[in-house]
């Protein structure tokens, strides 16, 4: 069976961060020196898993989704990224990815609080290629939930329900990866 592709979903306009004092692209804001689009491209790729990055501008986050299921339909399931969770940790990618193998949705939860990226097996293709506007794959979790094919993952990783979508968010992420990071001699 082919692995399940990590979809980074990079089309939003950002407007809360913009809203709340911060300028440009959520996804440019620099966190810790780098972009947050890139601390979270950096985590993907230190996954090992595929991926496909989501980035041409779409009306809504259901839109991006079935774009970036229509481009890897081959897939044996996708995990469903934003872009501005720059904290989330490889670990997590591949616990989700992993536990795609018994469940057909897989929803990361970090101290009782749900998070990304959320799983969905292939036979949830259909569903998430019908997806528009900007509610995402909501209706889908609900529709497996009812199914009771949804599973809960505990991880220990905050990264999991850190973004970035005001000034203040970006503030608190640039505290946490400082704890992260050891201080250099």
């Amino acid at each position: 069976m082919a692995a399940p592709v990590v979809v980074v979903l990079a089309s939003g306009r950002g407007e809360r961060f913009i809203a709340s004092g911060g300028s440009g692209s959520k996804l440019a804001a620099l966190l810790a020196g780098k972009p947050v689009l890139e601390h979270t491209l950096a985590a993907v790729r230190a996954s090992g898993l595929p991926w496909h990055l989501e980035d041409q501008g779409h009306a809504g986050m259901g839109d991006s989704i079935a774009a970036g299921v229509r481009a890897t339909q081959d897939a044996g399931g996708w995990l469903i990224l934003p872009g501005d969770l720059p904290l989330v940790r490889p670990e997590s990618l591949q616990a989700v990815a992993a536990a795609l193998a018994q469940h057909s949705v897989v929803v990361p939860r970090y101290q009782g609080a749900a998070g990304h990226p959320v799983g969905f097996a292939a036979s949830c293709r259909e569903a998430l290629l019908q997806l528009a506007g900007a509610q995402g794959a909501a209706p889908v979790v609900r529709a497996q939930r009812a199914l009771d094919a949804v599973v809960e993952l505990e991880v220990d990783d905050a990264g999991v329900v850190t973004d970035i979508d005001t000034v203040q968010a970006l503030a608190e992420a640039e505290r946490l990866v400082a704890q992260r990071t050891p201080p250099r001699p």
